[in-house]
């Protein structure tokens, strides 16, 4: 992947007037989500643009690579955008404006941005996954890098909170599989770990010829989702690390995204059949779970031992952030708490799902797998 130096942000010049975003990128999320685009209004400004430019880029890119023809081509041409983005000379296109400002005043490493464009292109090529680490390989990619961006354009940029951060993207994005199985399937799309499907007796190949739900397919949806849920715990032990304006949104994404899980669960791991969905009531006491309850840094349990220790999949991540050049970053400040940031996050998810699931039923490619999730 690249890794190219970064200019000093004076190299683009003045920043972008508040309402290059207003006439330009939120248009991409007025045409995709109405509630991402009312959620993104309430947002702080500090990090509002920031976000909204990330959103904007990454629906122009997951868009590029589905629609056109030629996949290859389609990943190419983001990639020379990439390159004129870090020359800081980007193309006259209103993503790219932006998100250069993003990357240059947030310090934003190229590795995360190639990483999603590879999860991307793997997408686009419907790429097998024989293990569960494997998987966790294009968590990282789709999921795992959005939260990491996320996470230095708040200020953060400790191995401990970045690596806690990519947790909770993987941790997301495997729910997001064990929710949408029948989904995937009728799209002609496997996304469970090959291996364990064997290890419950079913051969991968057969079960996609006609996908249906029996108590082998239960058990590896329920394993994939305790899985989900070790990464929650994991990710949780970082949230105090977060300023303090953005620990309960954080909190609550998490919160609402595990719930799938126990909405699946309920249906019997029965994700074949019907696409577990979590109530407005619910997500609303979820929310007020996360504002009730303080958060304070700890110890993160895992395998490793350490506090700072990454998921093996995504430590390329980590390592490109933390050791990214935090000049530029904005000054924090003691800002209020903004519900509406919970809003964002989860609808980013919701929305790529969204998209995913109207193109399969129009025999469209779909964009980023589960991310949309």
């Amino acid at each position: 992947m690249n890794t190219h130096a970064l200019p000093p942000p004076s190299a683009l010049g003045q920043r972008l007037p508040e309402d290059f975003d207003l006439k330009a990128c939120r248009s991409l999320m007025r045409g995709g989500s109405k509630t991402f685009f009312a959620a993104s209004l309430l947002l702080p400004p500090r990090i509002r643009l920031a976000a909204t430019a990330l959103y904007a880029f990454c629906r122009v890119a997951d868009d590029l690579i589905d629609d056109g023809v030629d996949k290859a081509a389609a990943t190419a041409e983001l990639q020379q955008r990439l390159d004129a983005v870090y020359r800081a000379h980007p193309q006259q296109l209103e993503s790219d404006l932006a998100l250069a400002m993003v990357v240059h005043q947030h310090q934003i490493p190229r590795a995360l941005l190639d990483a999603l464009l590879e999860g991307f292109a793997w997408d686009a090529q419907q790429r097998r996954y024989e293990t569960i680490e494997d998987l966790h390989a294009y968590a990282a990619r789709v999921a795992s890098t959005v939260g990491a961006m996320m996470t230095l354009i708040m200020g953060v940029r400790s191995a401990a909170a970045l690596a806690r951060a990519c947790d909770l993207g993987v941790a997301m994005q495997l729910t997001n599989i064990a929710r949408d199985v029948g989904e995937d399937a009728r799209a002609g799309r496997l996304y469970l770990p090959r291996q364990w499907m064997r290890q419950e007796g079913l051969d991968p190949d057969l079960w996609m010829q006609d996908p249906g739900f029996n108590e082998a397919i239960g058990r590896v949806v329920q394993r994939l989702l305790s899985e989900a849920d070790a990464l929650y715990k994991r990710a949780e032990a970082g949230i105090g690390l977060l300023p303090k304006d953005c620990q309960a949104a954080i909190r609550a994404a998490g919160l609402v995204y595990a719930e799938i899980g126990r909405e699946v669960e309920r249906r019997g791991n029965n994700s074949v059949d019907s696409r577990a969905v979590v109530s407005s009531r619910r997500k609303l006491l979820l929310l007020g779970k996360a504002l009730a309850s303080p958060t304070r840094p700890r110890r993160a349990a895992g395998p490793e031992g350490t506090w700072d220790a990454a998921l093996g999949a995504t430590e390329f991540l980590v390592r490109a952030s933390a050791q990214s050049d935090p000049a530029g970053a904005p000054d924090l400040g003691e800002a209020s708490t903004d519900d509406g940031r919970v809003v964002w996050l989860i609808d980013l998810f919701e929305r790529r799902e969204a998209e995913r699931l109207r193109r399969n039923d129009i025999g469209v490619p779909t964009w980023t797998a589960n991310t949309g999730r």
